[in-house]
């Protein structure tokens, strides 16, 4: 990760952590990096939080400053302008989202023209030209300054992609949409209506400051109870720019990104449409999802947590399904990035040619229970190779054998280390995490 971009994107609060300015510079940079050779051309999209409106206008005016295009795609979703990026012939695209995060804070995702995301070695150049080790670039001027340029189309083209991946008519079913108040607030609707199902929607009145507020993919509770308070089939609830889904099953449970992932392989392998394929998880997966894949005869990769190298893991490999348990799946057959409206029509595919409930799919995957702690230290890397740390997590897991595991890692942002255990004894899993992290008091390492 860089100074400015984690694995997914810049982000900050707004105008604190990445301002306006930010904003410019990266458009600017972008225009003239993609342009030396050829007119470039940039595709936007952007969610409907306030500031959102802002970053869009601060790209453009840097892109168009640099003699490039931009295209605005207005508010959509973030796989939407991957889709667009790669169909379209665009130099790159760009997202503006903090995904899950409140309204207050925003994000600027860089993909490239095959709708992946940018190569680390440009985001390193542009956090150069952020802060002033490459020199600014001369602006445009006269017939050379760049176009802002709508383009509402490429995302009514997108809806007709989604349109035309679903196999099954969803006539007779009713099902429930949680649209977070962001980028799905419109789509998701059309797609299910034109796919025939009974729609019913909440969260679909975004008003710039309300987006993933007590609702969507980071607060299911409130779909779990519409969806069993109107007697629907199953609930979809999406993140902010819709790169993540959750469902919830017609008894108001909730079926995460591990359960899908596992209905999807199970009925891919019996429909003879895996292969070979693997399912590319990240290490927080839960260990029942990997007995429950172990007993259907399929294999599984693991990664480090985020997306991108999940993504990365099934490019490498050839893998179909992959994702994390905060319901962030990678259908790569179909797309470049996590797509939650994809997912949803998966799951519905999945449910639809098995002609049984969501429930019943989902119930050979029995989790673990699992105890998670967060341990602020002196220092990561001191603390994970320190003897007594690694004595305690070798004794955890041979007390575990294979009935479960145990994970020590490492914040990706903060001083902290995160200590992990599953197993099939809730009381089990808090003393083995107990016993680590005593393991890094006694050794001298908590801050």
């Amino acid at each position: 990760m860089g100074k400015y971009f984690g694995t997914d994107g810049f982000r900050g609060e707004a105008n604190v952590g990445l301002t306006v300015d930010h904003a410019f510079l990266i458009g600017n940079y972008l225009g003239w990096y993609f342009g030396r050779e050829h007119k470039c051309s940039i595709v936007i999209g952007k969610d409907t939080r306030r500031s959102s409106y802002m970053y869009e206008a601060a790209l453009c005016s840097g892109i168009t400053a640099a003699g490039a295009d931009a295209y605005i795609m207005h508010v959509t979703t973030t796989p939407s302008v991957s889709y667009v990026a790669r169909t379209e012939d665009f130099d790159c695209g760009i997202m503006i989202s903090a995904s899950h995060n409140p309204f207050q804070d925003n994000g600027i995702k860089l993909l490239n023209r095959n709708g992946e995301k940018m190569d680390a070695e440009i985001e390193a150049e542009i956090e150069r030209y952020i802060d002033g080790e490459i020199p600014r670039l001369p602006y445009a001027t006269g017939e050379k300054i760049g176009r802002t340029i709508d383009h509402y189309a490429g995302r009514n083209r997108y809806i007709g992609y989604l349109i035309s991946l679903a196999v099954n008519s969803y006539r007779g079913k009713k099902v429930g949409l949680d649209c977070a108040n962001g980028s799905t607030w419109m789509i998701a609707k059309s797609v299910f209506d034109a796919l025939g199902a009974d729609t019913y929607v909440i969260n679909n009145t975004p008003d710039g400051l309300n987006v993933n507020r007590n609702c969507g993919s980071t607060h299911i509770d409130g779909l779990r109870k519409f969806v069993v308070g109107n007697g629907l089939d199953i609930g979809f609830a999406f993140d902010g720019d819709a790169d993540r889904c959750l469902a919830v099953d017609e008894n108001g449970e909730v079926v995460n990104g591990d359960k899908i992932m596992y209905i999807c392989a199970a009925s891919m392998k019996k429909f003879e449409q895996l292969g070979d394929s693997k399912v590319v998880t990240t290490v927080m997966s839960n260990f029942g999802l990997y007995k429950a894949l172990d007993k259907l005869g399929i294999g599984y990769e693991k990664t480090a947590v985020g997306d991108k190298y999940v993504y990365e893991n099934m490019v490498k490999n050839g893998h179909l399904i992959g994702g994390e348990q905060s319901g962030h799946i990678i259908f790569r057959k179909y797309a470049n990035t996590g797509d939650g409206i994809i997912t949803a029509i998966k799951v519905m595919q999945t449910m639809l040619e098995n002609k049984t409930p969501l429930s019943k799919l989902t119930e050979p995957m029995v989790e673990y229970p699992q105890v998670l702690k967060n341990v602020r230290v002196k220092d990561k890397d001191a603390a994970l190779n320190a003897a007594a740390v690694k004595e305690a997590v070798a004794k955890a897991e041979a007390q575990l054998g294979d009935s479960g595991r145990v994970l020590l890692r490492k914040s990706g942002t903060e001083p902290v280390l995160r200590v992990m255990a599953e197993a099939s004894d809730a009381k089990v899993c808090e003393e083995l995490v107990d016993g680590i992290i005593g393991a890094i008091e006694g050794a001298g390492m908590l801050a």
